[in-house]
């Protein structure tokens, strides 16, 4: 009997190579399943319009035609002959035609004079189907944007004035024509021309249903081709399913085997043979795996430094509580109580430091970026610092060009670095040393260098004292008023605005340490 893992990926690896003819990216394979019917349909679509567009144009020259030699003809009879005219034309011709003296007067009205050649459908009383090709024709000049003509609405003042076409034709003494529409949403056209030299006119109309009806039947010729092209679009589909579900569906299965955490090792698929986004998407969910493992290895081993670096502080305070109740000397009760203190001085140190190092990058990643000045930065910093006597009475030298730091980043967690690095300079630098702060604009790239005169930090330690509880501290000060946590925290808020938080050689002659900040510029 096969194996059934071996039989599936036989299966999968079959249908991967399905994928092959096509070839090219993901994106470019959807495309062309997808364009193939929509440009048939938008194709479709625009040659309606065309068409229509075609028809009406020619509609107009005969209606201007008809109306200019009808006119010729009106202006040299009598008006028994005219009305005969009018009632012979707008029969033979299905038009209503209306004609006005000089003062623009309605003389005579082809309805009038004879029976109506052409009454407009009423859309209320048709039947269903054609209440959907009316639908249908809205959807399309929709569609294809086509314009929409007012609405042909009889007005109830019979002069002449009552039509723009013949305000017109009075005014220029030029024909003109007016597209309408009927309340069936069929085409009406009104031409006018002038009829003589004394000021009369005529109107003439004509409800051109013709070019509704042959635009309807291509369209139900054409969609004969639309759905031979949604048949097409179902083929490829299928074929385009097989060649993304099956890989689709392996990521899912080792993803999900991830999220179980029952398997440490478990391999997810890379697919390496393939270059489109599915494969793009394999080793991106494969990289981000060894991420997530490396992250939860982080986190545990944070865990187990915090857990050590409490319980220190927690072992210190519990026996100098323990001891306080069994000692009577005063001197050495207010050393227990002094050490007690102490203690708890630095568990909230260490707390509040180590929530803000867990926090920072959920914070950051929600955070509106803004543009800040570095050099008004480390000044603000470097002003409350010397306010609150926090130097140790060193000399801080900042250097900077007007205009030269500009960066985007959260002015906040900006300024966390730069009292960072400044604590650290003040530190490790001797009583009433001096402290250099230079800001420069590199190119694309904007570098904040803090330097101190202290005993700088061997080439083999610079990656170490950005490690969360470094513990390597001046000679003769207090231990646990450090956490151990401020270059790591300054490192994770540069790496999070797309800097760098780094160890330099001294190149100010001071003979310290050299820490410098780079951010993008702005």
């Amino acid at each position: 009997m096969a194996d059934p893992s071996s039989e599936d990926t036989l299966q999968a690896s079959r249908l991967e190579r399905l994928a092959i003819p096509f070839g090219g990216s993901l994106t470019r394979r959807i495309l062309t399943v997808n364009l193939i019917p929509l440009l048939v349909l938008a194709g479709s679509l625009f040659f309606l319009d065309s068409y229509r567009r075609q028809l009406l144009d020619e509609r107009y020259k005969l209606a201007r035609i008809e109306a200019q030699i009808t006119a010729e003809a009106l202006a040299g009879a009598t008006v028994e002959r005219q009305e005969a005219l009018l009632s012979q034309i707008g029969r033979e011709q299905s038009m209503r035609l209306r004609m006005y003296d000089a003062s623009g007067k309605l003389i005579a009205d082809s309805f009038e004079l004879d029976e109506p050649s052409f009454t407009f459908d009423d859309p209320v009383a048709e039947p269903f189907l054609e209440d959907l090709a009316r639908w249908t024709d809205n959807a399309v000049n929709i569609a294809v944007g086509a314009p929409s003509p007012p609405a042909y609405v009889e007005p109830d003042e019979t002069n002449a004035d009552a039509w723009p076409e013949l305000v017109r034709v009075r005014q220029q003494g030029l024909s003109q024509i007016e597209l309408r529409r009927a309340p069936d949403g069929t085409p009406v056209i009104n031409a006018a021309a002038p009829v003589g030299l004394n000021g009369a006119s005529l109107l003439t109309t004509r409800n051109a249903v013709d070019i509704t009806a042959a635009v309807r039947s291509a369209r139900s010729s054409l969609m004969t081709i639309i759905l031979l092209a949604l048949a097409l679009s179902t083929i490829l589909s299928l074929y385009l399913a097989t060649t993304i579900i099956e890989p689709l569906r392996r990521l899912v299965q080792a993803a999900s085997r991830v999220r179980l955490g029952r398997d440490r090792e478990v391999e997810v698929p890379r697919m390496d043979e393939r270059t489109d986004e599915i494969g793009l998407l394999a080793r991106a969910v494969s990289d981000m795996t060894a991420t997530l493992r490396h992250r939860i290895d982080a986190v545990e081993s944070f865990a187990a430094d915090v857990a050590h670096e409490i319980k220190n502080p927690l072992a210190s305070l519990r026996s100098a509580t323990e001891t306080l109740p069994k000692v009577d000397d005063p001197d050495l009760r207010n050393q227990l109580v002094e050490v007690a203190a102490h203690d708890v001085r630095r568990i909230d140190r260490l707390v509040t430091e180590i929530s803000e190092a867990s926090r920072i990058d959920a914070e950051l990643s929600r955070a509106t970026f803004e543009q800040v000045d570095l050099c008004s930065l480390f000044s603000n910093v470097v002003a409350r610092k010397l306010e609150r006597g926090e130097t140790r009475g060193c000399a801080v030298e900042i250097a900077c060009k007007t205009n030269m730091g500009e960066v985007m980043g959260v002015p906040v967690r900006l300024e966390r670095i730069a009292e960072n690095l400044l604590d650290n300079a003040v530190s490790f630098s001797p009583e009433g040393g001096r402290i250099v702060v230079t800001i420069a604009r590199n190119g694309p790239r904007v570098t904040a260098t803090v330097c101190d005169e202290g005993p700088g930090i061997p080439e083999d330690e610079r990656e170490k004292v950005f490690r969360r509880f470094h513990s390597h501290r001046p000679e003769g000060e207090e231990y646990g008023n450090h956490s151990g946590l401020g270059l790591a925290i300054g490192r994770t808020i540069a790496e999070a605005h797309s800097g760098s938080l780094t160890v330099e050689d001294d190149v100010t002659g001071l003979g310290g340490a050299c820490l410098v900040l780079e951010l993008p510029a702005v």
